[in-house]
């Protein structure tokens, strides 16, 4: 009888011991925290990311759209600029968050008509960077010109697919397309 009884208290106990545990929570929100945190954390980045990728975007279409009016006003032409004058002045509208002198790279070109436009992609050599094979043509008074900025920007989270074709570096393309006034004539 004594042998039931202590059993018996043995398997109560047991029980109360289980109860107890699956009762105790102290440590159940760091078992939680450690299954969600990098998720969220890996989500949180790719939102930073994707908003300095735009944010960069937006402020290389600013300084397109702000120096070609150098251009389209015949104040790049007058003052005698070239492909490095026009580059300063585009560095000057960039406010460090680019590295100017050694990564953005500009092309200008004038066309006759804007059907006659042609936009090519940017030649990338065997480590993908954007090989400088780009010119430089004002044009003159009511001339077509096309202006094209373009930067390798830096991907630091490129498990999230955010850089191009997999890689750590995302193109950013500002363009701007206009006809220049007709400055020193009478008109176009």
């Amino acid at each position: 009888m004594w042998a039931k009884l202590s059993a018996c208290v043995s398997r109560l106990k047991a029980v109360r011991l289980a109860r107890r545990f699956v009762r105790q929570q102290s440590g159940i929100a760091a078992v939680e925290f450690g299954m969600i945190a990098a998720p969220f954390l890996a989500l949180i980045f790719a939102i930073l990311e994707t908003s300095l990728i735009f944010f960069a975007g937006q402020a290389l279409e600013t300084a397109v759209a702000d120096s070609g009016r150098l251009i389209m006003t015949g104040q790049a032409q007058t003052q005698g600029f070239d492909q490095n004058a026009f580059k300063n002045a585009v560095c000057a509208k960039i406010f460090g968050l680019f590295d100017c002198a050694n990564g953005v790279f500009i092309e200008v070109k004038s066309f006759t008509s804007f059907a006659a436009m042609t936009m090519p992609t940017p030649t990338l050599d065997s480590n993908g960077n954007i090989v400088n094979n780009f010119g430089y043509d004002a044009g003159g008074p009511c001339s077509i010109v096309l202006v094209r900025l373009f930067y390798q920007w830096p991907v630091y989270v490129s498990l999230l697919g955010l850089g191009d074709n997999g890689g750590t570096k995302r193109m950013l393309i500002a363009t701007s397309a206009f006809r220049n006034e007709p400055y020193g004539t009478s008109g176009c």
